[in-house]
């Protein structure tokens, strides 16, 4: 049998927190005595008369899976600790099960100890349970007979296992099912171990499946049995407590009619009653095993309160449903006696209200009645869990508005065409606008686009429309434009707005400007035409001046594989023939973009290659060339290799380019000295670099992309890496490089730790991406997603579509699945961009003393063969007991650790 419960792993630690002030609840918390429990060899431990922590056991974090159940029931006085602790994955024994029940039944009022003196012989219990068991007995929670039969030459009865049929029958009894259960002995019960279940044990079995409090194991086996931990126990019992009518002293269930920082008011059986809490009460609903928040109690919900003294010390959500009912009328007036008159159809009817009934307005702001207009339409909520129905509250939902006002934009709705506002009060009220809503600034008219979050604005409102907006200082604005002229000393910028006339606004010192595909844009990259110039975004300030620049689309016509005619260096004049032989004149000029096999082109250099019959890629507006591309090399994959014929095809966009060669041409590879044509193959990505003629191969350099670590930045741009313990060293100043985010950086902003995928042209890095790294632990998964808690303590759930590798113990797995709640792991992306779950090493270890120069700590050796005792830590090693954040330092001698590597390297030390 499974009892209902939603229990991760127990041989997982689970890392969850313990909040901050939990040890003092308020003071409504049952002090509990703790119990004893037998130590075995017929000795009993010594009872501890001291309460255990108010409100925690120890040993059950936040987060716990059944964190829930054992606090409110431990809040009921129906389970106890000992010393503190709760041991919620010890097997249950029979004794305890025992006292669970009589307390869960509410009747330790009737325990007698004189009675307990006549336990029959064989029914050996520890002193503190004899009076449990012998009620028990009397209450037929247990059967003398049965019991009778019992093997107890290993174990004493109170200290054996409570086996799963045994519990059952507990269960059922004190729900008092008996009768029920006995009805239905003669079935089978389904189960492929059905022979295994005793015949007088089947009808509780077959009830507790009927109640959905038990299914079968894996195999369709019952497992009569098996044993039930104390937490499992505690689950059952706790929901158990919808099947029975039994009541608890320090239990209320009512309806919330008051919420204020740091008390709740129940109506509890028609009397007001309030329970103070504060920020280390629990809050839980019951449909969700995991903590609730405060703001998830709302007025006139069920809720039950566990507490005493006016204390909350556990709040459950019991029906989330406010119960409440609403009469929409129209307001006709206030009368005498705290009541108010309203039309509802047409029929005139009277509502009264008390000191505690709230007055609101359409944008859910407290009003006073006086404030309610005739002919508004209004709410009437009045509660429906008393006799009385009081009205709780009263809602205008639409009435006129005239006024005038000061304020904040806070939201603005186009598609709603809705303005909502923080008024001079600091209250937030929505109106609608029309497009005859005028919006100005100094005297010039604005739109609602230029209308942001934050905006300081008076307004105007007539019949609940809003007229006008002025706004009180500038705003950031965003213009659409051609750009015609950027002026001598780029200072100002001249433009023609969509549809509009030229304007000219002044440019901040360094605008920043973004062309797709122009790294670090400048405004000298900007192509400015009175007809052809871009077409931009421009951003301006609050002080009417120019911040960004962003090309959306540019009239720049291509044109590829054009042949050279002539060029004349006096007048930048180039004349080219296109493939139809068709010819064309181009003018340069000091910003047409250079490019040819250099670093640092210039048109000096480029003039020179400029000869008869060289071939070009260029684009152009006009008769005005942008770029010149000195045909040198072709981008692609490989379509076909023809050694016979000696020729290369490649695929480059959507042309196939063959270009042959006289003898073989070298063939560059990232980690391959003396590759040849025979390492290459179809479909390969691929650069090939011409001759000086550009009529033959010269050079084939593979495209490839590998990830590496950073050990080390060295001089001059060079970089030292590692990948799979295998360190090398290659020079990234010709490289693009990109952050985490995507961001430009520079070489220097590299730093060891560092995960980098690098994309090669042969040997040459031509891009290095910073990877993200994540490490963090699984806290739930599924076959999409992945819940991950962080070493900062955020919890993210992590989406993952597409490819997936998980690297455990050493293979490599394609499934979520394979990861496992409790590990600890690293999150990447691989060089194919599927998501990757490299998952760390755990080891368990006793701290022996920390090497600060070499930044590594010692263990205690296992034996005195054991030379794995020494390990490195990681640049920013997580050290941590629970949730409290420790320095390595921090660490003593005999310590109990768990040690979480990655690549023999430290990342996590968690202190036991």
């Amino acid at each position: 049998m499974t009892f209902k419960y939603n229990n991760p792993s127990h041989s997982k630690k689970v890392v969850s927190a313990v909040l901050a002030g939990m040890m003092a609840l308020s003071a409504g918390g049952a002090a509990m005595a703790a119990e004893s429990t037998e130590t075995g060899q017929g000795q009993t431990a010594a009872v501890t008369n001291t309460a255990a922590p108010t409100g925690l056991f120890s040993d059950i974090k936040v987060g716990y899976w059944a964190e829930k159940h054992v606090y409110k029931l431990a809040y009921q006085g129906i389970l106890l600790g000992n010393n503190g602790l709760f041991r919620p994955g010890d097997a249950v024994t029979q004794q305890e099960a025992v006292t669970m029940a009589i307390r869960f039944m509410n009747q330790e009022g009737q325990l007698n100890t004189d009675t307990a003196a006549a336990l029959p012989t064989n029914m050996e219990v520890g002193n503190y349970f004899k009076p449990y068991v012998a009620l028990a007995l009397q209450l037929g929670l247990i059967d003398k007979t049965e019991e009778s039969t019992v093997d107890v030459s290993k174990t004493s009865w109170g200290q054996k296992p409570a086996s799963r049929e045994w519990i059952t029958k507990l269960l059922i009894r004190s729900l008092d099912k008996d009768a029920e259960a006995k009805a239905q002995n003669n079935q089978s019960t389904g189960f492929a171990d059905n022979a295994s279940i005793s015949e007088s044990g089947k009808g509780y079995v077959n009830l507790a499946v009927s109640l959905d409090l038990a299914k079968g194991v894996e195999g369709n086996k019952f497992n009569p049995t098996g044993s039930v931990t104390r937490a499992q126990l505690a689950t059952f019992f706790s929901r158990g407590e919808s099947l029975t009518d039994t009541t608890y002293p320090n239990t209320s269930t009512g309806y919330v009619t008051g919420l204020k920082e740091g008390q709740i008011t129940l109506v509890v059986d028609g009397k007001a009653v309030n329970f103070a809490v504060n920020s280390s009460t629990p809050y839980f609903t019951k449909d969700s095993e995991t903590r609730a928040s405060a703001t998830d109690v709302k007025l006139y919900t069920k809720v039950m309160v566990v507490g005493s003294a006016g204390g909350a010390s556990y709040v459950e959500v019991v029906d989330a449903t406010p119960q409440v009912e609403s009469v929409e009328g129209t307001f006709a007036r206030s009368l005498s006696g705290n009541k108010i008159g309203i039309f509802v159809g047409e029929n005139y009817e009277t509502y009264s209200y008390d000191e505690a009934t709230a007055f609101i307005d359409q944008n859910g702001n407290a009003i006073k009645l006086s404030d309610i207009t005739a002919d508004s339409v209004i709410e009437v909520q009045r509660e429906t869990f008393s006799a009385d129905k009081k009205t709780v509250a009263i809602r205008v939902k639409s009435g006129i508005v005239n006024k005038s006002d000061n304020g904040v934009i806070a939201e603005v709705s186009t598609s709603g065409k809705t303005i909502k506002l923080v008024n001079a009060a600091g209250a937030t009220e929505q109106f609608a606008y029309n497009d005859n809503l005028l919006i100005t600034y100094q005297n010039r008219i604005m739109s609602v686009a230029d209308l942001k979050a934050g905006s300081a604005v008076k307004y105007t409102v007539k019949d609940s429309v809003l007229q006008t907006i002025t706004l009180s200082q500038g705003v950031e604005q965003s213009v659409r434009a051609t750009l015609v002229e950027i002026g001598g000393n780029q200072s100002t910028l001249t433009f023609k707005r969509e549809g509009g006339s030229l304007e000219a606004k002044l440019l901040t010192e360094k605008p920043e400007v973004i062309i797709n595909g122009i790294q670090d844009a400048t405004l000298n990259d900007l192509i400015t035409d009175a007809t052809n110039g871009d077409q931009v975004e421009l951003s301006l300030n609050s002080d009417d001046q120019i911040t960004r620049i962003q090309v959306i689309g540019r009239q720049m016509e291509p044109m590829n594989g054009v042949t050279v005619v002539s060029y004349n260096s006096k007048t930048k004049v180039l004349t080219v023939l296109d493939n139809n032989k068709k010819p064309f004149v181009f003018t340069l000029d000091e910003k047409t973009k250079l490019d040819y096999n250099t670093t640092k082109p210039t048109l000096a250099g480029l003039e020179s290659l400029l000869n008869d019959g060289r071939k070009l890629d260029l684009t152009y507006v006009g008769t005005r060339a942008l770029s010149v591309k000195v045909i040198y090399k072709y981008e692609g994959t490989i379509s076909n290799i023809d050694t016979s014929g000696k020729k290369i095809s490649v695929l480059s966009g959507n042309q196939t380019i063959t270009v042959p060669y006289n003898t073989a041409p070298t063939v560059e590879m990232y980690n391959k000295s003396g590759a040849s044509l025979g390492d290459l193959k179809i479909g390969d990505k691929v650069t090939v670099t011409l001759g000086a003629n550009q009529d033959v191969v010269q050079k084939i350099a593979l495209n490839t992309v590998a990830q590496f670590e950073v050990v080390a930045l060295e001089a001059n741009s060079r970089i030292r890496v590692k990948s799979d313990l295998l360190t090398s060293q290659f020079y990234v100043d010709q490289a693009v490089l990109t952050g985490e985010s995507g961001q430009t950086i520079t070489p220097s902003q590299l730093t060891a730790g560092n995960l980098i995928n690098v994309t090669f042209e042969g040997a040459t890095p031509k891009a290095v991406q910073v990877v993200k790294r994540t490490l963090a632990e699984v806290t739930a998964v599924d076959a999409s997603s992945v819940t991950l808690k962080q070493f900062n303590g955020q919890t993210e759930t992590v989406p993952v579509s597409g490819s997936v590798k998980v690297v455990k113990s050493g293979s490599t797995l394609t499934s979520l699945t394979s990861l496992t709640v409790g590990d600890r792991v690293e999150m990447t992306k691989d060089t194919d961009n599927s998501t990757r779950f490299r998952v760390l090493t755990v080891m368990s270890k006793q701290f022996w003393s920390y090497d600060g120069v070499g930044n590594q700590i010692l263990v205690k050796r296992e034996t005195t063969a054991d030379t794995n005792y020494r390990f490195a830590l990681g640049s920013s090693v997580f050290v941590h007991q629970g949730d409290n954040t420790l320095s390595v330092q921090s660490l003593r001698d005999n310590d109990n650790i768990v040690l979480y590597l990655l690549n023999n390297v430290i990342l996590e030390i968690q202190k036991q």
